[in-house]
């Protein structure tokens, strides 16, 4: 499991030997079924998941108990409440499996750890950091300067396998809309 990791990380930065090895130390390999929620909110997230395979999604809930979607993340990826991970703050979303799953999971003490011993772990995570600012700016532009059909269109372009993995609502919920509307977008698509 941790070869897809592995691999990912060698993309940005050299790794040697010792860096694999602390990364089977420190990355542990776990399996979910499907609609498990493996990060509560009103509780501190324990891990940050890489998702080997399957689709993960971060949830809560609105002022009228609906579920909002503010995330789908699929292989490779790095999920948890990031915010909340890194401050070891009290999380207000949930992180569920929406597809059966296999991840890696780190705790906040051992990437503290893996970082302080690699170098090469260091200016990786530094990286994913980065790259989680600039997709949350981009996301919050796209939700506010692009219509609807343009989000479903440019999620499709990018990320066709969300639409066969996760379902109508959540991508709907994710795209700033109501699942109706995401049904209507899409019939206007095939006609």
């Amino acid at each position: 499991m941790r070869k897809q990791l592995l691999k990912l990380i060698a993309k940005n930065v050299t790794l040697s030997d010792t860096d694999r090895e602390l990364c089977e130390q420190y990355f542990e390999p776990v399996l979910f079924p499907k609609n498990r929620v493996i990060e509560e909110e009103g509780k501190i997230p324990k891990y940050l998941y890489f998702i080997v395979v399957g689709f993960v999604r971060l949830f809560h809930y609105n002022d009228k108990g609906d579920e909002i979607t503010t995330h789908i993340n699929c292989p490779p990826g790095f999920i948890t409440s990031y915010s909340n991970f890194i401050n070891q703050a009290k999380s207000n979303e949930n992180v569920e499996c929406v597809t059966e799953c296999e991840l890696l999971r780190i705790t906040k003490k051992d990437l503290d750890l893996l970082t302080q011993q690699s170098a090469a772990f260091k200016d990786f995570s530094i990286s994913i950091f980065q790259q989680s600012i600039t997709y949350n700016e981009n996301r919050s532009k796209e939700l506010a300067a692009l219509t609807a059909e343009q989000r479903y269109k440019k999620l499709i372009a990018n990320y066709p396998e969300i639409l066969h993995n996760v379902p109508v609502q959540y991508i709907a919920s994710f795209l700033g809309m109501k699942p109706e509307s995401l049904s209507r977008i899409r019939r206007q698509m095939i006609n």
